[in-house]
């Protein structure tokens, strides 16, 4: 990967959202175990996401060990993004493909993120229709409560 590939999978990585976790200060080496503390996932969603092609490589110490970075670390906060709008694992997949591949695949990494982004807005206005009917028969509901007795004949 040439430097400027590598500053663009920097840039794509860190582009998700505020960190959710805390990380210690000053720290940029992480074993799996940390990982799975500071993400919440699993050490063995975190392996499968490496056999799967979803994680970049991850080093390796002088035993063997993962041994996760920051940068690694912003690259899941943003795949933890991706499965909150429901894009299928193998559209992430092929994203980090393209990562992977350099910057001549802007095009195609920009049209499954807009494809998502266009998926997302769907489900976000069925929400808010349900959200209407909910708000309504709650309404109906408090509104029958307050209503007056009607005397028994």
């Amino acid at each position: 990967m040439t430097v400027r590939e590598s500053t663009s999978a920097q840039a794509d990585a860190s582009a998700s959202a505020p960190r959710a976790h805390s990380r210690p200060e000053g720290q940029d080496r992480y074993t799996i175990s940390e990982v799975a503390a500071i993400t919440g996932l699993t050490a063995h969603t975190l392996r499968w996401y490496e056999r799967i092609g979803l994680m970049p490589h991850v080093d390796r110490s002088h035993t063997g060990q993962r041994r996760f970075t920051n940068r690694d670390l912003d690259w899941l906060a943003f795949v933890g993004k991706l499965r909150l709008t429901g894009m299928p694992v193998a559209d992430m997949v092929r994203y980090a493909e393209l990562l992977r591949e350099g910057e001549h695949t802007f095009d195609e990494r920009q049209e499954l993120l807009e494809a998502t982004r266009r998926d997302v807005r769907t489900r976000i206005a069925e929400l808010q229709d349900t959200l209407a009917v909910l708000d309504h028969k709650i309404d109906f509901y408090a509104s029958a409560r307050r209503a007056p007795e009607r005397p028994c004949a």
